[in-house]
């Protein structure tokens, strides 16, 4: 009965217990990169939905008046953070987002 091969309990509980450490270490930091990542998406898209105006006013000769004018052709995405947040558009061709309410 001595000779057989598997793990003690004390060499599984060392090793539940690195792993529970790592974890511990490990899942905060997924947590704000989260928040990050969520955060540099809505900038990339005004930034996109700007060159999108410019473009809008290329072939128009004018800004557009309304964001659903973009979506026509320009932009298929107007929300980020889960919609959360949305474009809007200024009379003057200005890119911003806005909380989404409700």
């Amino acid at each position: 009965m001595r000779n057989e091969k598997g793990f003690t309990l004390v060499e599984m509980l060392i090793v539940l217990l690195v792993i529970s450490v790592l974890m511990i270490l490990v899942v905060p930091n997924l947590a704000d990169k989260n928040d990050r990542v969520q955060t540099q998406g809505c900038d990339a898209l005004v930034k996109l939905a700007e060159s999108q105006v410019q473009t809008y006013k290329i072939d128009h000769g004018t800004a557009p008046s309304s964001l659903s004018q973009l979506q026509d052709g320009y932009l298929t995405e107007t929300t980020c953070q889960g919609g959360k947040r949305t474009l809007v558009i200024s009379p003057g061709g200005g890119v911003s987002l806005t909380d989404v309410s409700g």
